[in-house]
């Protein structure tokens, strides 16, 4: 098995992590590096930091040029860090050192790390959103779709009431709604670039190195903190936070589906449900098994991360290792996330005999908080709610449906609409619908 399945060609249909997965490459971070190198020497040659000569050509070179990480790796083995080895490689292959002695001018290797991390933090920001809102969009038609679908609601495992199935729809989009939402803030105040130098302090980006500092921010179109945040890492946990509810949020929708499918439940089946290697009957939930298995990996990673998020003195290089062990996982885990649940929510079917079917279980039991309500309308809530114990109790002993107890003994209360799941749902449909239209305005606007 390869160290991450995110990493395996076994598992890579199993954890599928599209585009995001290209971006937590080590080509792709130092591309995202040399990008960093050669917007801060433009910002610099604009600002007469350094010469305007110097600065265009390491621009130019930084999107010319290609490094091969592997060549990187020694030296960072042995300093910790990658950007001592690609500036050097990177003055090296210019081939001007009249010019290449200006690249990484006053910036420290934690401001290039940083600052690049965030720019592939945006994008997987994107691409998570587009798939969000393919999610949701495909819950709001199955909301709309199925709002007045009665099935039975459960909790602890237990029929409790009637609900629906676009109400069970709603509540696994709404989370996603909400992270959605966050999205503006998170982009303004988290994806910020990281320049203050090797302690912090500024020292060698000399006097304008705060207007170098928004400079590098406005090119990159990133947020200029207007601060040092080396040891702050709040905006990293803040992004992680993000990323771990996605895949938690998934992770629900994964749970609530394998358990619909279970043997004796049946009340949703999907398109693609994968198969057993020696017994023909099977129809596993794997998807639905993805989505949880990354939610708990995922939360576990995030706990390790805010761990880490405290740093000694001005630079820490456990906790700093510990963020780039536990981060790129974290992304990940909710990049494949998101793709496996678009594929999920298309082959999601409901079964409407089976939800029927279990509704009419249990002796009509799944009314009884509805039968306590009515019969307070006779007599005081407390005692209507030891009627209806004592109801529900005669049920299980005989065998005898709670519809008919209540017909004997209580005639004068209305027992089709009472024991009729499609009376009996509450606001669930209405915030079924509710969703769904939630959804469409968002799309819209």
């Amino acid at each position: 098995m390869a160290g991450s399945v995110f990493d395996s060609s076994l598992f890579a249909r199993l954890f599928p992590t599209g585009d995001v997965g290209r971006l937590f490459t080590d080509s792709a971070e130092v591309r995202a590096m040399l990008l960093v190198e050669g917007m801060l020497a433009k910002v610099q040659g604009d600002q007469g930091v350094i010469p305007a000569e110097s600065a265009a050509a390491i621009n130019r070179a930084s999107m010319e040029i290609q490094l091969d990480p592997g060549a990187l790796a020694q030296a960072t083995g042995q300093n910790g860090v990658s950007v001592p080895s690609l500036v050097a490689a990177f003055r090296d292959e210019m081939q001007a050192p009249e010019h290449a002695q200006f690249a990484h001018w006053g910036a420290t290797s934690q401001d290039i790390i940083d600052t690049a991390l965030m720019l592939r933090l945006r994008q997987a920001l994107t691409l998570i959103e587009t798939d969000l809102v393919k999610i949701t969009t495909a819950l709001a038609t199955m909301a709309e779709t199925h709002a007045a679908l009665p099935m039975p609601a459960r909790t602890y495992g237990q029929h409790a009431t009637p609900t629906s199935f676009g109400a069970v729809a709603a509540s696994w989009g709404m989370p996603l709604l909400d992270l959605l939402q966050e999205i503006p803030h998170l982009r303004k105040r988290c994806l910020m670039v990281s320049l203050s130098g090797a302690a912090g302090t500024s020292s060698a980006l000399g006097p304008l190195a705060a207007n170098t500092r928004a400079g590098l921010a406005q090119v990159l179109n990133l947020t200029d903190p207007e601060r040092s945040w080396h040891t702050d890492r709040t905006p990293i946990l803040r992004l992680a936070d993000w990323f771990t509810r996605v895949t938690l949020a998934l992770g629900k929708l994964g749970e609530d589906t394998t358990q619909l499918m279970q043997s004796g439940i049946e009340e949703v089946r999907l398109g693609g449900a994968g198969s057993s290697s020696t017994m023909p009957q099977k129809q596993n939930p794997v998807t639905p098994s993805v989505l949880v298995a990354l939610a708990h990996q995922t939360s576990g990673l995030l706990n390790t991360l805010q761990g880490a998020s405290i740093h000694r003195y001005q630079r820490d290089g456990t906790a700093w290792f510990t963020e780039w062990m536990c981060l790129p996982q974290i992304v990940l885990g909710a990049g494949s996330a998101s793709q496996t649940a678009r594929a999920l929510c298309d082959g999601i079917v409901p079964c409407p005999d089976a939800m029927e079917s279990n509704l009419n279980q249990q002796l009509d039991m799944i009314h009884a908080e509805a039968l306590s309500f009515a019969l307070a309308e006779h007599m005081r809530r407390p005692d209507a709610q030891t009627a209806t114990k004592a109801l529900c109790k005669e049920a299980s002993a005989t065998n005898t449906s709670l519809r008919d107890l209540v017909a004997r003994d209580w005639p004068q209360l209305d027992g089709t609409t009472l024991f009729d799941a499609a009376h009996q749902m509450g606001h669930a449909p209405a915030e079924a619908r509710q969703f769904a239209a939630m959804v469409t305005q968002r799309n819209a606007s």
